[in-house]
């Protein structure tokens, strides 16, 4: 269990890292369940944040649904890392950027509004430094809901669903990006945010209840530090696989304990691999010991894999959804 966080601290997180309520009190209600006041939900939470124990309280949003994505690979010589860390860490659009264990060993996510902002923003960051770099893009998520159980191990997320692109509105966008950023950590969250985007509050909560139930937004809660929270050897593993083979290999992985993340991408060259997998765990042996257990239970230790342990974080934050000027500045996290 985390170093320091005491007992209420885990159950608090536990409880909201998904279903945070739509309603006038949120917070209040939280409260209620846990028996606790609204002021000590919110101290609680702001002094998790001020801690770096918490990201936010906010949403994720079903890749490829309203926006663009691509992970992105680069061979930085190790001279030049953090150079080029904080060049790629201070373009918006980057949510992600880890060293890992690798010649490709520099690695973040790129995202955007569309593919052409993406694209565009991907090729400055070529020239910027100078570096070829791989571009990944999504093809399937099997799992991507990246909640962690501090009092459980290996808790399986829920079922992922298809989300319904169709029930999108042209004004969910600026309300996607608040939520990606975070809400306030304020009795009325959801009146702070519609305040922010000069909209009716009855409206914004409606808008997000509909696109909760539409399964765009996949998860609306506690955002946590996964690093801070004690899982410090976190893998990547790639798998050479076809597609035929990623139809089956996909959702088995994905439904396995201690397995955080499971997804296709399309190949490069130079980089044959198309199925990824994330474990997130406490110690590297107890990684290696998930991946083998997977790989045996799955029929899968013959095929062709490599490991990439992270070694720094140099970034993580919520998706660019909204390249809108007034999203870049003066937004609570």
């Amino acid at each position: 269990m985390p170093e320091r966080l005491d007992p209420t601290d885990i159950r608090l997180i536990d409880a909201n890292q998904r279903g945070f309520p739509v309603c006038d009190r949120p917070f209040a209600e939280i409260g209620r369940a846990l028996g606790l006041s609204e002021a000590e939900v919110l101290d609680r939470l702001a002094r998790l944040a001020a801690e770096g124990r918490i990201s936010r309280v906010g949403a994720t949003v079903a890749p490829n649904t309203i926006s663009a994505s691509t992970l992105v690979a680069m061979r930085v010589p190790d001279g030049r890392i953090d150079g080029v860390a904080a060049l790629v860490a201070g373009e918006p659009g980057v949510n992600h950027a880890y060293l890992r264990e690798h010649d490709w060993n520099f690695w973040f996510v790129l995202t955007g509004p569309d593919s052409a902002y993406v694209e565009s923003r991907l090729e400055r960051l070529r020239r910027d430094t100078g570096l070829a770099a791989l571009d990944l893009r999504l093809r399937r998520a099997f799992n991507v809901d990246l909640g962690f159980s501090l009092s459980k191990t290996n808790a399986l997320p829920p079922a992922p669903r298809a989300p319904r692109r169709e029930l999108l509105e042209p004004g969910d966008r600026p309300i996607l990006q608040g939520l990606t950023e975070g809400l306030e950590l304020c009795p009325d969250p959801w009146g702070a945010l519609a305040a922010r985007l000069g909209r009716a509050r009855a409206e914004v909560m409606g808008r997000v209840r509909e696109l909760g139930e539409a399964g765009i937004i996949s998860r609306l809660g506690i955002i946590v530090r996964h690093r801070s929270l004690g899982w410090t050897a976190n893998a990547m593993v790639v798998w050479d696989m076809t597609p035929e083979e990623i139809d089956s290999a996909g959702p088995a992985l994905a439904a396995t304990p201690g397995i955080t993340l499971c997804y296709e991408r399309r190949p490069a060259p130079g980089w044959p691999y198309r199925l990824y997998t994330m474990i997130h765990a406490k110690s590297r042996a107890e990684a290696l010991a998930t991946l083998e257990r997977a790989a045996e239970a799955h029929g899968l230790a013959s095929v062709r894999r490599e490991v990439l342990f992270s070694v720094r974080c140099f970034k993580q934050s919520g998706a660019l959804i909204d390249a809108a000027p007034h999203w870049r500045a003066g937004v609570a996290r």
